[in-house]
């Protein structure tokens, strides 16, 4: 969908059973939430919002390939509520509003039944978080999903990687591991009682963003980023913008009872290694420690104090008074 009309297939195309505007106006005219900020939304060469004065914009996009990112025959409500989910997950971890999203949507075929419950996954979440679809693209091709999202901050408050300093405490939201310990369940590599699988593909298929904890986390935080590619690689991340390192109490990893009856005493190791939890990874200042306790309670969403920031570079993973040896594995694109 470029924004408005868009959703508009960039060249011709053979004839599909339903035509690409037939598509559009049954299945993403007026998905997500109704804003009075939008002034002009599909039906048009794009679209217009009106930003507020006083606000920055946190703008994010990110993409779901076939194959790359899930599995076949994967769900189409959980691709819709995911394509969405990992993108409110980057604005999150900015302390930003959601507001307005476009989606840009490769489709072998036109299938109805396909697209209605993909727009019910995307949709039932867009309102939750009062986003707006107000635009995008529509094409033929190979399945893959990409979302831009824009968000809003006041000025001066967002949440970046940037700010923490030593002597500071190293947090995670929620639990970690879960999503990739879902994705092995999908692909037979976990044989697990059915309510284990059933919570850890959960995880996997419809992951929470935390939103609420990132608007929370404003003004208490002092770095923030979001777990994507697995929590040492994304910790590593966050220290490494601010030139510091951390110490990881290993006990402290809030891992769930699932993981850990898929994976026994390893299960921290899934913990440190698994991504697409999309959880929060934040620093705060010492001082600030009942107020990370507040937000917390107000998000409705756990929040674990993992570690403690170092001036020396790198992570250093602790069990009791023994350092332990680890290899991350984090996800990367390129590598993997």
């Amino acid at each position: 969908m470029a924004p408005g009309r868009a959703l508009r297939a960039p060249c011709p195309e053979p004839a599909l059973a339903s035509s690409e505007s037939e598509l559009i106006e049954r299945y993403f005219n007026g998905l997500g939430a109704a804003r009075a900020d939008v002034a002009l939304g599909i039906g048009d060469d794009a679209a217009l919002v009106q930003v507020p004065s006083g606000v920055e914009l946190a703008l994010t996009t990110d993409s779901l390939v076939a194959g790359v990112h899930f599995e076949a025959g994967a769900p189409a409500r959980s691709l819709g509520h995911r394509a969405l989910a990992i993108n409110l997950s980057d604005i999150a971890a900015m302390g930003a509003s959601p507001a307005w999203a476009l989606l840009s949507l490769n489709l072998p075929s036109a299938d109805d039944a396909w697209l209605q419950e993909f727009a019910h996954g995307f949709g039932a979440l867009a309102r939750r978080h009062a986003v707006a679809l107000v635009g995008g693209n529509l094409s033929r091709g190979a399945l893959a999903i990409t979302v831009q999202l824009a968000g809003l901050v006041p000025r001066g408050q967002a949440l970046r990687r940037d700010g923490a300093h030593s002597d500071e405490d190293l947090y995670v939201s929620g639990s970690v591991g879960d999503a990739a310990g879902g994705l092995a369940c999908l692909r037979g590599q976990l044989s697990l009682p059915a309510e284990a699988a059933r919570y850890l593909q959960q995880r996997f298929e419809y992951p929470e963003a935390r939103v609420a904890l990132g608007l929370a986390l404003r003004g208490v935080a002092s770095a923030c980023i979001d777990v994507s590619d697995g929590l040492y690689t994304d910790a590593g991340r966050l220290l490494e913008a601010a030139g510091l390192g951390a110490r990881i109490d290993i006990e402290a990893l809030p891992i769930s009872p699932a993981l850990r009856a898929a994976h026994g005493p390893d299960a921290w190791r899934a913990a440190l290694a698994g991504g697409e939890d999309y959880e929060l990874c934040f620093t705060a200042p010492r001082a600030q420690a009942a107020s990370v306790v507040v937000a917390a309670r107000a998000a409705g969403c756990a929040v674990t104090r993992i570690g403690t920031l170092a001036e020396r570079a790198g992570i250093a993973l602790h069990s009791g008074k023994s350092l332990i040896q680890f290899s991350p594995s984090g996800f990367d694109h390129f590598r993997d």
